[in-house]
């Protein structure tokens, strides 16, 4: 019996198979007791210190804020911030905490079952009784663990992309949301619920120090990947690559642009685009690109591949470094690690080996090519010793 074959008791009495078989991007579930006895790895003076951090992408959201209802406030805040806000009725929102807090980003674990790769961020909400940000969809997976506090939840249909929502402010509250009657839970620590992309929800605090954790997906739109692909493309293509009509008929009328003139534009178009090995590389590398552009930070100093190699047979740990998303593909052509954007060919047991986030000693050094490579994605900034890590904190 492999790992996925059993039940998890983050998902309940469902295995892996069968909750993505019937629930992922289906329909939303409820899991009571998802992390038994779970303690949050974080409080709400640390989640509140990280939001005034430069560079930390945070939201204070006031349901009837100073400047009006529903005010958003953007990050880095100071303690004057915290100081003025009233006892209820407001949500402070941080991203990608996983970034800057391991033992969040160790909660990843528990999705294995899932690619890493499909994985965004961890966000980790704070509110005192009654904060919310409005019944809203979002478009992309979400499991919400409640990590402190209860929180109700209560759950609406899915809706189209062009559901109304209010004007004039900076959320995406729906303008009309009716509850489904089966579908109204308070939370408490440890309890989670999974939404899929379009399905309408609302969360108010019900307590002191309610704290949730979204672990949200990455899913590029049809926008975003049509005009990043085209963008791939496009730099790899000679100008010499254009229309043509060889053996086209004379024009019948002047000036039509007729329907085989459109059908031949069409496979030119399909021809350069239908790619299936193209389509891999660049779906490696989007996927792969950090949440933040300015989080992987190549080194000042390039580090040697002796320096490399010494470092690691001191003992010392090499890690992910935090924001950092790798991921691999094998196929006829060969094997590629993705990393932070860029593609780079290795053996297959090297790629696998690099893209698990465990801490890496001595013995990778045995994989062919490892020293290289590896120096190179210390270099990028994607990988990192520990007290690389510790320094970038």
């Amino acid at each position: 019996m492999s790992q996925h074959d059993k039940p998890l008791t983050l998902l309940g009495d469902l295995t892996p198979e069968d909750f993505l078989a019937n629930y992922w991007q289906q329909k939303p579930l409820l899991i009571r007791g998802a992390i038994p006895d779970f303690i949050s790895p974080i409080d709400p003076d640390e989640l509140a210190g990280l939001a005034c951090e430069l560079g930390v992408e945070a939201r204070l959201v006031e349901e009837n804020g100073p400047e009006g209802p529903w005010q958003v406030s953007h990050g880095p805040f100071d303690d004057a911030t915290f100081e003025r806000l009233p006892e209820g009725n407001w949500s402070l929102l941080v991203q990608a905490v996983d970034h800057y807090v391991p033992s969040i980003a160790a909660l990843m674990d528990e999705f294995d079952f899932l690619p890493r790769w499909r994985l965004d961020d961890i966000m980790v909400s704070y509110a005192p009784p009654g904060g919310s940000v409005g019944p809203h969809i979002d478009q992309y997976d979400v499991f919400l663990l409640q990590a402190s506090g209860q929180r109700r939840w209560q759950l609406g249909s899915k809706q189209p992309d062009n559901a109304p929502i209010i004007q004039g402010i900076d959320l995406r509250i729906l303008e009309t949301f009716e509850v489904e009657t089966s579908s109204d839970w308070t939370l408490a620590p440890g309890d989670m619920l999974y939404l899929p992309p379009g399905w309408a929800h609302h969360g108010v605090s019900q307590t002191d120090d309610c704290m949730t954790i979204s672990v949200g997906f990455r899913a590029p739109s049809a926008d975003e990947a049509i005009t990043s692909y085209a963008d791939y493309v496009g730099e790899q293509l000679s100008d010499s690559q254009r229309y043509s009509d060889a053996g086209m008929t004379p024009a019948q009328h002047l000036g039509e642009l007729d329907d085989d003139a459109v059908e031949r534009m069409r496979q030119f178009v399909l021809s350069t685009l239908d790619k299936p090995e193209q389509v891999a590389q660049w779906f490696g590398r989007v996927m792969t690109q950090p949440k933040y552009i300015d989080q992987v930070v190549p080194l000042e100093e390039p580090m040697s591949e002796a320096e490399l190699v010494a470092q690691l047979q001191e003992g010392e740990p090499l890690l992910h470094m935090p924001g950092s998303r790798v991921a691999w593909r094998s196929d006829a052509n060969g094997t590629t690690l993705f990393a932070d954007g860029d593609g780079h060919a290795c053996s297959e047991e090297l790629a696998k080996r690099l893209a698990d986030p465990t801490p890496m000693y001595e013995d990778v050094l045995d994989l062919d090519g490892a020293a290289a490579l590896i120096t190179q994605l210390v270099n990028t900034g994607s990988l990192g010793f520990m007290g690389e890590e510790e320094d970038e904190e």
